[in-house]
């Protein structure tokens, strides 16, 4: 059985707030600045919506998506304290974050590159290109949540030992 995505699979929430507006669905990949253009638009939207979508579980971190199309998907994430990933990248996917509310501490690496840290705070946006691990965590004392999205859509991370064991080339 095969599936077929068809036009914009969008979260209920979204079709109230206009989102349809940001996502084409005949663009068959975004660039990591399309996609930190997008995150932040998307955050942008749904700020005035947040406590009625977003949800904290203790002892993991909560997700749901939030668009899929042939060419992005875009996923809402919380973060209590201490929640974070693992090292990671998204198997060569290109991407991109907006923190909608608190902060998070952004670990990440480039092949034959040097480890960087940056925090990262509310409103904040920053992209990727598709050769990047991270390390994404809620290192403060308030819950977090971000918007995310990656283009091609839904292609599997990649998990490492540390950011030290990524490859000269992704």
């Amino acid at each position: 059985m095969t599936s077929t995505i068809v036009d914009i699979d969008l979260h209920p929430r979204l079709e109230t707030c206009g989102a349809r507006e940001f996502l084409d669905s005949r663009r068959p990949q975004w660039t990591a600045g399309e996609l930190r253009a997008l995150t932040a638009a998307l955050a942008g939207e749904l700020a005035a919506g947040l406590p009625e979508l977003v949800r904290y579980v203790p002892g993991q971190r909560w997700w749901t998506r939030l668009a899929l199309t042939p060419g992005v998907e875009v996923w809402l994430l919380s973060w209590l304290p201490g929640q974070g990933t693992r090292p990671h990248d998204h198997g060569g996917a290109s991407g991109a974050f907006t923190v909608l509310t608190g902060r998070l501490t952004e670990t990440y690496r480039y092949p034959s590159r040097r480890i960087r840290v940056a925090e990262r705070e509310t409103g904040a946006s920053t992209g990727f290109g598709p050769g990047r691990a991270h390390i994404v965590r809620n290192t403060f004392d308030t819950p977090a949540a971000s918007v995310h999205a990656y283009s091609p859509p839904l292609l599997p991370t990649r998990e490492y030992a540390s950011l030290g064991d990524l490859p000269d080339a992704a």
